[in-house]
């Protein structure tokens, strides 16, 4: 009986059936929209097409088309092609360490098939008609002859029909629309040989001609690129580097502007980044990213493109040489471009007065630190002191003040605050009041930050918000993933006090500001929200109205280094502790920082 029991076939595992093995696939293939714009976008290149037209709409999710004038296939292929593993890429495991085109797995069309309604329209020059192919979910719908163009046309609706978990998942339309906007640049930009159009509803986002790559970049991310772009070249015997960086002027708060390519294909690679980003922070902030497109020509076999499964990473065979190569060479091209001596032909004077004139100093001219009662009112202390018997020192040497008259030197007593003694700024940085039992310090910035952010939801909350005219609107153009942002944040910006007007051609007409913003200067400010908004964790939890009025409060806020009047500074004080939170800024950062009078004197016993 015991034998028995233990040789019944018990076996759960079962192999699963095509439909939901394709379905999983998908999982891995077809993430997004943008997704499948990246498998078809590759597959219209490697078929040797020079024009292609990719159709959107509602960001994907009712129809995804990209018309090529390729080489088309034969009826015999078509079927095919919509085969797991079925592909005209590989004959051979030897064929893995020689890919020379995008897409080669033959994963992509079946994953695409199995959750949504495809329609695929083809044409041989050599064929008199073609044929079209329409099958949902997997399965095959029609399969007949038909009158077509020469390339093919791949027309994808309902993404995520029959699975509407996956569907649920999906962003805003404007979300899913720049990821799609992204995938677009990234393959125009590997490939600027080919002409592109873009069109999303009705509406022509991109439509560009084969073209030099400096003039794709500057059609894709706006004029101002078209004197800042660095050119660089180099050759080894082993890999070939060519693109172009940006003058570390041009920068954004954002990394969307940043490519890697390798033989054509796209790529990501974290070290490569960190080495570029590092050479740039000697000329940028910490959170200022510049725009670089690299181009790396290297033979196949020293690669490996099956390291990712959306193959979005790669892996060298000699990882160091490539970045060796990397550093050299970026960082030659952005000396050059600063004008950057070689330090060995300086001498030690020419090498303090260079430091001198090139070090960053913030947007701030002339600033040495100064501790001042505001404008017009007189300096108090200036200069760095030590600690100890060294700041006496310093005290009477720099401002030649008599010893006998130190025991003089005593801190006035807060009076009237119109008259010009109530506050003090330190450094053009933090503002100092003396208290009943100590010493206040705020932060101008960070409590700057708090007013804007608070008064930006509770105008967005109420609808009611307080907007300043302007004299003379300013139209400015974007770029089209920032346009199609701002068109999304277009009526939470109008509820903080913005009035937009949208225009054809990703232009915008800046007619009004919140109340509280400075005029001047407007398409940054704008452009500076955007990047703002875009370089915010997700992972904070944030809401749409919460992120947009911290951009603005971050874009806004008096910055560091800003002479404040004493009608200012009691200004400022007054609205911070009329806030609801005066103690943070929105990042629960301390804006007031509190010195008992017995810190003090602890300090000196």
């Amino acid at each position: 009986m015991l034998y028995r029991r233990f040789t019944v076939n018990t076996s759960i595992i079962k192999a699963l059936p095509p439909e939901i093995a394709n379905k999983i696939a998908a999982g891995e293939v077809v993430q997004r929209p943008s997704s499948v714009v990246k498998e078809l976008l590759d597959n219209a290149v490697d078929s040797g097409a020079d024009c292609i037209k990719v159709i959107i709409h509602n960001a994907g999710r009712t129809l995804i088309q990209v018309i090529d004038n390729g080489s088309g296939m034969s009826k015999d292929d078509i079927p095919l092609c919509f085969l797991r593993h079925a592909t005209s890429k590989i004959q051979t495991a030897e064929d893995l360490y020689h890919i020379q085109t995008l897409g080669f797995r033959g994963e992509a069309m079946a994953s695409i098939a199995s959750v949504s309604q495809v329609t695929l329209t083809t044409k041989r020059v050599e064929d008199e008609s073609g044929f079209e192919y329409e099958a949902w979910g997997g399965e095959v719908k029609r399969f007949e002859p038909a009158a077509t163009d020469n390339g093919t046309s791949v027309s994808v609706k309902n993404l995520f029909f029959n699975v509407p978990a996956r569907r649920a998942f999906l962003k805003t339309d404007a979300t899913e629309f720049r990821h799609i906007l992204i995938t677009f640049q990234q393959v125009a930009l590997a490939n600027h040989d080919i002409g592109f159009e873009l069109i999303d509803g009705t509406d022509h986002i991109y439509r560009i001609p084969p073209q030099p790559l400096n003039q794709r970049i500057v059609e894709f991310f706006g004029k101002q690129y078209k004197a800042s772009l660095i050119p660089l070249e180099e050759k080894t015997s082993i890999v070939s580097l060519k693109g172009y960086i940006a003058d570390p002027k041009l920068t954004k708060k954002n990394r969307g502007e940043q490519f890697l390519f390798v033989n054509g294909r796209p790529f990501m690679h974290r070290h490569l980044s960190y080495i570029i980003q590092n050479i740039y922070s000697k000329w940028t902030r910490p959170d200022e990213y510049s725009f670089y497109a690299l181009y790396y020509d290297i033979d196949p076999k020293l690669i490996d493109v099956n390291v990712h499964p959306a193959k979005l990473e790669i892996k060298f065979e000699d990882e160091r040489g490539v970045a060796t190569l990397t550093r050299s060479i970026v960082n030659k091209a952005i000396n050059q471009s600063m004008q950057v001596p070689s330090m060995e032909n300086l001498s030690s004077g020419d090498y303090q007065g260079y430091q001198r004139k090139n070090s960053f100093e913030s947007g701030i001219p002339g600033n040495t630190g100064s501790f001042s009662r505001g404008s017009g009112g007189s300096t108090f202390l200036q200069g760095n002191f030590k600690s100890g018997q060294d700041y006496g020192t310093a005290l009477y040497d720099d401002h030649k003040i008599p010893k006998s008259e130190s025991a003089d030197i005593t801190k006035p007593e807060p009076k009237n605050k119109r008259t010009g003694e109530g506050f003090w700024q330190l450094h053009e940085e933090f503002i100092l009041s003396q208290t009943l039992s100590g010493l206040c310090m705020v932060d101008q910035h960070a409590a700057h930050k708090r007013i804007i952010y608070e008064k930006a939801l509770k105008a967005s909350e109420s609808g009611l918000p307080s907007t300043q005219q302007l004299l003379f609107p300013q139209s400015v153009e974007f770029s089209a993933s920032d346009f199609v942002l701002l068109k999304e944040l277009k009526p939470d910006m109008e509820r903080i006090g913005f009035n937009l007007q949208l225009l054809s051609g990703n232009t915008a007409m800046i007619i009004g500001l919140p109340a509280d913003i400075q005029v001047g200067n407007e398409r940054h400010l704008l452009e500076s929200i955007l990047q703002q908004y875009q370089s915010l964790s997700s992972g904070m939890k944030l809401s749409g109205r919460e992120k947009l009025a911290l951009a603005l409060a971050n874009r806004s806020a008096i910055r560091k280094g800003k002479r404040l009047t004493q009608l200012e500074m009691e200004d400022l004080m007054d609205q911070l502790f009329s806030c609801d939170e005066p103690y943070f800024d929105p990042m629960k950062k301390p804006t007031i920082l509190y010195l008992p009078l017995d810190e003090f004197r602890s300090r000196f016993s």
